[in-house]
């Protein structure tokens, strides 16, 4: 065998290397959370101040969300997939982040929908109002008048939009959002103890995974 021959040999054996090396790390990354060392302050952080919660017994996981958030719209399928197996011990809560005074509105919508008993019938569709009707929904008249074409009572939408209870209620929801320490969202917190985000994990069936993993992680800690 000449050198140059082996020298061949040797550059293609650096170059299948190379390739493989990139393969590998590329199905790492393609791993859901379940699978990979999930890591403290990689895929999720641990609040500097644990919050209480909101559903006794059973770990909370609970996601901090705004209408208008495309991200957000885009997680609904998975949670909602997840809801449907998710483990027993397990229970979600929403809370409509405000991050901004303009927030506040759709904090507003949240809880009017809750108060009423329209959260069933009117959270997907208001959802879907913004993101694929592209409807402009800014003031309480506007969101009662559109609730109403969904069979709601216009004059009690209207009437709760604004009312102490709920206006409370949003008051909290905007102190919690400073408490859980969000910076955007979608964010989920799981049991007031850990923060994570799809970015964090990788993806959204990665969150999946990973909500999994820290209310397991969390149940052992309690």
């Amino acid at each position: 065998m000449q050198l140059t021959d082996l020298g061949i040999i040797r550059q293609e054996i650096f170059v299948m290397k190379r390739i493989l090396f990139t393969c590998l790390a590329f199905c790492l990354l393609c791993l859901p959370a379940s699978a990979q060392e999930v890591a403290e302050g990689v895929n999720f952080v641990r609040l500097a101040e644990p919050q209480s919660v909101q559903t006794g017994q059973k770990i909370e996981v609970l996601e901090l969300f705004w209408y208008k958030c495309p991200h957000c719209y885009k997680l609904e399928p998975y949670l909602k997939r997840w809801l449907k197996n998710k483990p027993d011990n397990v229970e979600y809560v929403r809370m409509p982040a405000i991050l901004n005074n303009s927030w506040a509105f759709d904090a507003h919508a949240f809880y009017t929908m809750e108060a009423l008993g329209l959260t069933k019938l009117l959270h997907d569709a208001y959802f879907n109002a913004i993101h694929e009707e592209r409807k402009r929904i800014f003031t309480p008249e506007h969101f009662a008048d559109w609730a109403a074409t969904h069979g709601a009572d216009r004059q009690a939408v209207l009437e709760t939009f604004t009312s102490f209870g709920v206006s409370t209620k949003v008051t909290y929801a905007s102190d919690m959002t400073r408490r859980y320490q969000t910076n955007g969202v979608p964010t989920i917190i799981v049991d007031g103890i850990y923060q994570t985000k799809v970015s964090m994990a990788g993806g959204s069936n990665e969150l999946i995974d990973l909500i999994n993993h820290l209310a397991a992680k969390a149940q052992e800690e309690r």
